[in-house]
C-alpha cells in the first residue's frame, strides 16, 4: 500500500511539473524596454500646488482620478494617453496636471496623499473611474469626462476647455 501510495505521489508531482511554465527572456527584455521608454510628465504633489501653478501660469488644473493598482480602464488610459508624445506636448504647453490616485492597496501612496485624493473624490463627487476633470485656478468645475473613451475623443475635450480659458 505505501508503495503504491508513493508511486501515486511521484506520478501526480511528475504530472503537474510538465504543467509549470517557464519565464520567457524575450518577455523581461521587452518589459524593460517599455520602462526606459515611457515618457514622464511633470505630474504636480499637491492640490493646493495644482491651484496655486494654474493661477500663474495662468492654466486650467486637469485632475485624473485613477485606481491605479486596481482599475484595468485606468491603466489602459495612463498608457495609451499620458505617455504620449502628442499628450505631454499638449500638457507642457497648456495644462497644469495633478493625479487624484485611490489605490487599494496602502503601500502605493502616502497617507497624507491617501487623505487629500479621498478629500477631492468626494469635493467632487468622483464615482467612476477613471474621471478626467478640468477646474481652475479656484478648484471650480469646468469640465468633466468619466469613463474610458478612445484616446482620440480627449483630445476635443482637452482643446475645448483651453480655449475658453
Amino acid at each position: 500500500m505505501n508503495k503504491l501510495f508513493g508511486f501515486f505521489m511521484v506520478s501526480l508531482l511528475a504530472y503537474q511539473t510538465s504543467f509549470s511554465q517557464q519565464i520567457d527572456s524575450t518577455e523581461v527584455e521587452v518589459a524593460e524596454i517599455e520602462v526606459v521608454n515611457k515618457i514622464e510628465l511633470d505630474w504636480v504633489a499637491t492640490y493646493k500646488e495644482a491651484l496655486k501653478k494654474s493661477k500663474k501660469e495662468n492654466k486650467p488644473v486637469l485632475m485624473y482620478f485613477t485606481g491605479s493598482d486596481w482599475c484595468g480602464p485606468c491603466k489602459i488610459l495612463d498608457k495609451d494617453l499620458f505617455h504620449t508624445e502628442k499628450f505631454k506636448a499638449l500638457a507642457d504647453k497648456d495644462l497644469v496636471l495633478l493625479e487624484v490616485d485611490i489605490p487599494r492597496r496602502t503601500d502605493i501612496i502616502s497617507a497624507d496623499k491617501m487623505n487629500e485624493n479621498l478629500y477631492l473624490q468626494s469635493k467632487y463627487k468622483v464615482r467612476a473611474f477613471p474621471t478626467l476633470m478640468m477646474v481652475n485656478h479656484r478648484g471650480k468645475k469646468i469640465a468633466e469626462k468619466k469613463g474610458y473613451v478612445m484616446t482620440e475623443y480627449y483630445y476635443p475635450f482637452f482643446q475645448s476647455v483651453i480655449l475658453k480659458y
